[in-house]
């Protein structure tokens, strides 16, 4: 069950086929399959001669390269379990999800080291230290040292074994460490291979780091993007493209933050990508413009938006060939987001909104917006060391057990999926994706966010433009607004205006609004200015 294992049989299989390539400043290095098996197993037996074992936790702190790929499959091969934090979560909240995970290996760039120097107390529990760097202080090794032997039998591992920690990034709470088996990972594995029709001829650019471990487990050639993973709307998309089209790429995926501003390029240059089937974009609601735009940009292929959630990938897909032909236009007249039709050997229910711990289900009726429950292999059991948050999220139904995404939405008469918002960020019985969409259709607004306080509801726009209006021009702009929410009725009691330049955005995608955030600054802002 082994999720390593994956890796042995391809290089058994396409022993000489590229696995991973990683662009250089004069062009790329890469490793075949056999090679990247080879590296996982000698960097398996150095970190076993260190004193790492089966069961035991390490953090990895490597930017995506070659050796990230390999030294993620040695430490599945040791049955040891590699911790993933998104380190643009803030000091405050990395620090406390070190100190609470208690790793006793840190793998890492040098800067994570300096970090391990300077605050001790955090990582007092690290036993083992290897840097990506040249220079070691004390028993630090680096990764030359731990090179060993090629050969290395991988570890046998259960279904329930541990095989990674993968931390939420904490833009609805505090960061939670997500428990994933080897038996969720291999679920996953299938599941997407399936859904998007993957095969070994296919190459993959992954925006999203961890996704090119599952399609080298597939089989695929992954292609590291010239770009900062921890800050993909800072991308340069001249480069990416020139990657996607010099290396044929057929899938890619990452943050719609990353390709709005490849459409918007390839838009501009009247640049097409024949070689791309399938370009996959998660971690927030996709416009329907920019499935759009891609259109007339993937003259091989299409979008797709899967649906899930850290603790329960994938859920459902949609293509962007159905949105803009079936489902685009009732989005835009506040329908909310259609994220398609259930992933096969994935169970979806709507229940009855509740804040509280759940220890039963109550369904809602057909189209009736109500809490998403997800239940299947693909799901994960618990938080790690937080058993409240565990409780708080699961519901427990007989052998079944069920998570609470914390998004709600419903289904549709044909059983499509949509999704309506986040829980925590409805108002009085109004939901975001629902309303903003409304405001978003005037043509000098790029995006809008749905606040509170919990009964009043309100808007806040960002413009194209940027700017901040004042005078006669907020309030022609304000009253063609209040004109778009009378439209629809449930938008119609909608009053008050608020007006940001930018919007906060989640740490991982770059994308997603922060709008507890957004709220708690544009009040405190109204509060400040408002006469006494």
């Amino acid at each position: 069950m082994n999720i390593a294992n994956c890796l042995t049989k391809n290089a058994e299989l396409f022993p000489h086929r590229v696995a991973v390539e990683a662009p250089t400043f004069r062009g790329y290095n890469s490793l075949t399959f056999k090679e990247l098996e080879e590296l996982s197993n000698s960097y398996a037996n150095g970190l076993r001669g260190l004193g790492l074992n089966k069961g035991d936790k390490a953090l990895l702190f490597v930017k995506p390269c070659l050796d990230f790929s390999a030294l993620t499959f040695a430490l599945y091969k040791i049955g040891a379990v590699p911790i993933f934090i998104d380190p643009g979560m803030g000091k405050e909240n990395l620090l406390n999800s070190i100190k609470q995970i208690k790793p006793k290996a840190l793998i890492g760039i040098p800067k994570v080291h300096l970090a391990k120097w300077l605050y001790k107390d955090f990582f007092k529990t690290i036993k083992i230290s290897v840097t990506t760097g040249f220079f070691k202080l004390g028993s630090m090794k680096t990764l030359r040292d731990i090179r060993k032997d090629k050969n290395f039998v991988c570890v046998e591992t259960g279904p329930e074994d541990m095989a990674a920690i993968l931390f939420t990034s904490g833009g609805t709470g505090i960061p939670k460490g997500v428990n994933y088996t080897h038996k969720v990972f291999n679920a996953q594995l299938k599941l997407l291979e399936e859904m998007f029709t993957l095969t070994p001829d296919d190459i993959d650019m992954p925006g999203f780091p961890l996704f090119s471990l599952f399609t080298i487990g597939i089989g695929m050639k992954s292609v590291i993007p010239s770009m900062d993973a921890a800050k993909p709307s800072s991308c340069n998309p001249k480069v990416l493209v020139s990657q996607i089209k010099d290396k044929k790429v057929t899938f890619a995926a990452g943050s719609p933050a990353i390709w709005e501003r490849v459409a918007d390029y390839c838009v501009k240059n009247k640049i097409t990508l024949p070689s791309v089937k399938r370009l996959v974009m998660f971690g927030a609601p996709v416009s329907v413009e920019l499935h759009e735009k891609f259109s007339g940009v993937l003259t091989g292929g299409t979008t797709y938006t899967p649906y899930g959630a850290t603790e329960s990938l994938p859920v459902s897909s949609i293509s962007g060939k159905e949105i803009l032909e079936r489902t685009g236009v009732l989005t835009q007249s506040g329908s909310g987001v259609c994220v398609g039709k259930i992933a096969p050997r994935v169970s979806v229910k709507i229940v009855e909104i509740s804040d509280n711990v759940l220890s039963s289900i109550k369904e809602v009726a057909p189209g009736v917006v109500g809490e998403i429950i997800v239940s299947g292999d693909i799901v994960t059991k618990s938080y790690q060391d937080m058993p409240e948050e565990t409780k708080k999220s699961k519901i427990y139904d007989g052998d079944k057990i069920w998570h609470r995404i914390g998004d709600l939405g419903y289904f549709d008469e044909d059983n499509y999926l949509w999704f309506c918002g986040r829980k925590t960020h409805r108002v009085n019985n109004l939901y975001p994706s629902q309303c903003e969409a409304i405001f978003n259709a005037h043509p000098e607004v790029k995006r809008s966010a749905l606040i509170g306080p919990k009964d009043v509801p309100a808007i806040v726009i960002e413009r194209q433009d940027k700017k901040l209006l004042s005078g006669n021009e907020k309030r022609i702009f304000e009253r063609e607004l209040k004109e778009l929410a009378n439209k629809f009725s449930h938008t119609s009691k909608i009053e008050t205006f608020y007006h940001k330049k930018n919007f906060p955005v989640d740490v991982r995608h770059n994308i997603k609004i922060d709008r507890l955030a957004l709220r708690d600054e544009v009040l405190r802002n109204a509060l400040s200015t408002t006469p006494p």
